[in-house]
């Protein structure tokens, strides 16, 4: 069973990109494994069916590639491929309720689709103008339409206000649920405190919505980890049986705590240059790292390749495993950096991380 995946794009002439794993059902409990949907190319003549959801698309200067989907709650397991030929596609699912969509393009940005049973919607876009697409079939979907015209020529901070007024303006709507997930949670820079205040408007016009009580306690755990606080109690046993916990991380003048996975590289890069710097620090770095493979062996089989030696978590349960949810850790490379105990950074890349222990050390 797998509930994670690289999200890689294969297009003709283009460059392989550089993979990062992320936890597809951000805030959904995980599901089966991976799923890869076949599509058609050709429009049935008929309708949708009442328990069926379609999105038939349409780009232009972009002949032939693939994308990706997830849900935010459920409606799909996994992650669906969805291929492009000739310019066009059409994606096709089971739907007996409301549900949120994602779609991953190339570029690594989002277009969130919202589904209803027995409805169908019309995308299109240019793919060198992905900022413009545009979905039309339900009110949803046009609300969200309308808060990305908004957002064409806004700065990041221009986009974050519109983002909460269009969140605070339409309550019961499933977008407003995205719009706080991707615009302040989700993001480099995440605003916990107002993520906090919307969620509770949200809720009171959506007090059954599991998504929003989810999404209420990974922002509380989200928090524990915010800058300037120490790393959160947790407790665990390496690959190795060795008890694993907080307190000789909060005591050390320097350290990392480092969330990998063997099927991204640039993880395992991060753990290759922590390798590294733990040789020149001369004990005054101290790391730990939290592997997310549903697979220990697989876990125990790198860490042998590369003569990694510090302690190494993989409890086999992915973003679900306790030590993932104590420290709200939901993406892949991911990493808190440490000085005497406090968190100074967190989510760094390589090169950006290996700049911040120069300077520490």
């Amino acid at each position: 069973m797998t509930t994670i995946s690289s999200i890689c794009f294969k297009l003709k002439g283009l460059a392989s990109a550089q993979c990062r794993v992320v936890n597809p059902s951000l805030f959904y409990a995980t599901g089966t494994a991976l799923a890869t949907l076949t599509l058609v190319l050709l429009l049935a003549a008929c309708g949708v069916d009442s328990k069926r959801f379609r999105v038939e698309g349409r780009f232009l200067n972009l002949n032939r590639g693939e994308f990706y989907v997830y849900s935010t709650n459920g409606l799909i397991d996994g992650i669906d491929t969805v291929k492009l030929e000739a310019g066009r596609f059409t994606y096709d699912i089971p739907c007996e309720r409301e549900g949120t969509l994602v779609m991953v393009f190339p570029n690594f940005s989002e277009q969130p689709i919202f589904a209803q049973p027995g409805k169908s919607v019309d995308m299109e876009g240019n793919a060198s103008h992905l900022k413009e697409l545009t979905v039309k079939g339900t009110k949803d979907n046009k609300l969200m339409n309308q808060f990305r015209e908004a957002i064409l020529e806004a700065s990041p901070p221009q986009i974050a206000k519109t983002a909460a007024m269009f969140a605070a303006d339409n309550p019961a709507s499933p977008v407003a649920v995205y719009l706080v997930r991707r615009y302040f949670i989700t993001t480099p820079t995440p605003n916990y405190k107002e993520a906090d205040r919307l969620l509770k408007l949200l809720l009171q016009q959506q007090p059954k919505n599991g998504e929003l009580h989810r999404m209420q306690s990974l922002v509380t755990s989200l928090a524990k980890t915010s800058v300037g606080a120490p790393l959160p109690a947790f407790q665990a046993r390496s690959t190795k049986g060795e008890k694993v916990n907080q307190q000789a991380y909060n005591k050390a003048a320097v350290a990392v705590f480092n969330v990998w996975s063997t099927t991204n590289m640039q993880s395992m890069e991060i753990q290759r240059m922590l390798k590294q710097k733990l040789r020149e620090a001369k004990g005054k770095l101290q790391v730990v790292s939290l592997c997310v493979d549903p697979l220990q062996r697989e876990c125990k089989d790198i860490l042998e390749r590369d003569s990694i030696s510090w302690p190494n978590i993989c409890d086999g349960a992915m973003f679900e495993g306790d030590v993932a949810k104590k420290l709200g850790i939901y993406t892949v490379p991911f990493n808190i950096l440490l000085k005497n105990g406090k968190i100074v950074a967190k989510d760094l890349d390589t090169n950006q991380l290996k700049e911040q222990l120069d300077k520490l050390l």
